[in-house]
């Protein structure tokens, strides 16, 4: 069976591959990165976090910045994601290379993320 680009939403769903790519737009309106993935919470099934490439030129040298998934509001008029974040505050956040990975299994390392960005403890 063949899928068609427009076959991958449904209603307020939307596939991962589409996520994958999609613009990030900081406060101001500007585009400030793009998603390289989500990352899923295995238990709950929620996404818990965006990984957001920045930094690089044309993807080559981007910086991988996790965002908590709930900072990210779609935007139909833009065709992307908004966040409150400013560049200045995503370049001084969290984040790791594509020389180091990022340690998703330690919790410290999420809480850092979540209380560099604000986000209450659940």
């Amino acid at each position: 069976m063949v899928t068609t680009t427009d076959e991958r939403e449904y209603g307020n769903l939307i596939g991962s591959d589409k996520v994958e790519g999609t613009a990030v737009y900081g406060a101001d309106d500007n585009k400030i990165g793009s998603i390289e993935r989500v990352m899923i919470d295995k238990l709950s099934g929620k996404v818990s976090y965006a990984v957001l490439g920045f930094g690089g030129f044309l993807g080559l040298g981007n910086d991988h910045y996790p965002l908590p998934w709930q900072s990210l509001k779609y935007d139909t008029r833009l065709g992307g994601y908004v966040t409150g974040v400013t560049e200045e505050q995503l370049r001084g956040g969290p984040k790791f290379s594509n020389e180091k990975d990022w340690d998703w299994a330690d919790s410290a390392t999420g809480r850092a993320v979540d209380d560099y960005y604000g986000v209450p403890v659940a």
